[in-house]
């Protein structure tokens, strides 16, 4: 069995739960990215992998690694053209309920893994087709008043209390939670084909 150092570059607690629940060790680094104010796109999943990629690379600024790799990722939703955000207020977790309520829309993660010490890049993306029943302004209003949708790009945890919420999952579902494990685990083979798990 290879050895492989895995250095996680997030802050998100829901990826650090899926990892170690797969039995995959690595190390926590705090990227240091701020994610674009990007509204609409033609290639969102370009746009993920782009800001995964710059999330690995910020922590490389921070610290001297020798050997391993590092992994960034991004989460995403879109609807159309549109990038739905992590809504910062009620009134901004309402809207964008409202907008995905009755209708279908992508969560896209982007991935992008850098192998050390010689700084090979290998990325990837992965894209699920979400379908929310028709929803309540109640429900809406219920559910904005927890603390569920304000860090979750698309205002909704399908882990969560969201998950009364989904008529249709079409793709990875763990993908959807922000971290597409299968995905992963080719990426890191294709890096380091000696790796096991």
């Amino acid at each position: 069995m290879s050895k492989l150092a895995i250095y996680l570059a997030s802050t998100s607690p829901r990826r650090r739960q899926i990892l170690r629940h797969i039995g995959i060790k690595f190390r926590l680094l705090r990227p240091d990215f701020v994610e674009p104010d990007i509204k609409t796109s033609n290639a969102p999943k370009k746009f993920a992998i782009t800001c995964a990629l710059f999330k690995a690379l910020s922590t490389l600024r921070h610290h001297k690694l020798k050997s391993g790799v590092v992994i960034g990722m991004d989460t995403i939703v879109v609807q159309g053209k549109r990038i739905l955000d992590k809504p910062a207020t009620v009134s901004e977790a309402r809207k964008i309920l409202k907008m995905l309520s009755g209708k279908p829309h992508y969560v896209i993660t982007g991935i992008a893994i850098i192998k050390l010490p010689e700084r090979r890049v290998i990325t990837g993306a992965e894209s699920t087709r979400v379908t929310f029943r028709t929803l309540s302004a109640e429900e809406i209003n219920r559910y904005i008043c927890t603390s569920e949708p304000y860090d979750k790009a698309g205002a909704y945890a399908i882990q969560g209390r969201a998950s009364v919420f989904i008529e249709r999952v079409n793709g990875c579902y763990l993908n959807v939670i922000g971290l597409p494990v299968p995905l992963l685990l080719k990426l890191l083979k294709q890096i380091e084909p000696k790796v096991k798990f």
